[in-house]
């Protein structure tokens, strides 16, 4: 009697185990997302570019094609369903260049899907971990200047639930430099008022640990001003609750109020909840905070994330201890 070979599985099932398997590992809900995104369009690709049905036929040049690929197409002109080919229709930067930071991400989660697969013995050879990445120009962020900060501040009327809550939440991050995510999942059990200090819980965290971090006196006169506040307006554990339905703030909702305040305070640059964290890092280390602390509080897991986060800064501070150092400067009067 002939031998009934299995019937191999299906591109998007195996990818389902390997999200399964991220899931095992730990990593973080919008982690998992990234790489179901990214590879269910590889998927797609796959199978209507290029007539492969099995990873095991996918190589180096395949997968540098299909960045190619990419790159030609644009933004959004090519996606992984109808349904979202029918919600970036209205998006006025459909078709525009893709960077070629989000080409790298791109291949920063298919690298790990095709180890994964060597592993797991689906396939044999992992040909793709050869592929390299393109060459970025690093672009310094915004910043926001004190006044400006001042300015976004004082444009949020305080005597609104929601604006009050929002404005606290601004200046929590400038002050600790915590991630939007962890800041809107905080409890009043995580804050310790006497010791101005905040145990961010391991579930919260980019890397899964649990991190403390810690903010001014003035900054927690803020915060027991609004505990006072939000407790007459809504009993909730969550430090900053939606007033409606007493649930978290999503990011994404808070990001559409904060480009609300900078245009309300005239604020014309390219500044995000994110970049707040980042102006924080950049005025620790320049007002001489040394880079492990700087690793530490921001909560990354190699000190070389934060080297590389803040590599611009380097010149700045080079060339305020040149100041100290210039000979001009140190001679006596000659002119």
């Amino acid at each position: 009697m002939p031998r009934i070979k299995k019937k191999a599985k299906d591109m998007d099932d195996i990818i389902l185990d390997y999200l399964s398997y991220c899931h095992y590992k730990d990593l973080s809900k919008k982690t998992i997302k990234c790489y179901q995104v990214t590879l269910m369009l590889f998927a797609k690709y796959l199978k209507e570019e290029k007539n492969i049905e099995n990873f095991e036929d996918v190589n180096k040049d395949v997968v540098e094609e299909y960045m190619q690929f990419t790159r030609d197409r644009g933004k959004y002109s090519y996606t992984s369903s109808e349904e979202i080919t029918t919600k970036a229709a209205n998006r006025k930067d459909i078709g525009n260049k893709i960077s070629n930071v989000t080409i790298n991400n791109y291949l920063r989660n298919i690298k790990p899907f095709f180890t994964w697969l060597e592993e797991s013995r689906v396939i044999k050879n992992n040909d793709v971990a050869r592929c390299k990445y393109i060459k970025t120009t690093r672009v310094s962020k915004d910043q926001l200047t004190d006044i400006e900060f001042n300015r976004l501040i004082k444009a949020i009327d305080y005597s609104k639930f929601h604006e009050f809550r929002d404005g606290v939440v601004i200046q929590l991050i400038m002050d600790t430099a915590m991630r939007i995510t962890e800041c809107l999942s905080l409890t009043i059990n995580d804050i310790d008022l006497a010791r101005r200090t905040i145990v961010i819980p391991a579930h919260v965290t980019k890397n899964h640990k649990e991190r403390a971090v810690f903010y001014s006196q003035k900054m927690n006169r803020l915060l027991q001003r609004w505990l006072k506040f939000k407790d007459l307006m809504q009993e909730s554990e969550l430090l900053f609750p939606t007033l409606r339905s007493n649930g978290i703030l999503q990011a994404s909702n808070f990001e559409k109020n904060f480009k609300m305040y900078l245009k309300r305070a005239n604020i014309n640059k390219n500044i995000t909840p994110h970049v707040l964290r980042n102006n924080w890092g950049r005025r620790a280390l320049l007002s001489g905070m040394p880079l492990v602390m700087v690793s530490k509080l921001l909560g990354h897991s190699d000190i070389k994330i934060t080297q590389a986060c803040y590599i611009d800064i380097q010149n700045e501070d080079l060339r305020r201890s040149y100041e100290k150092f210039s000979p001009l400067t140190n001679m006596s009067d000659i002119y």
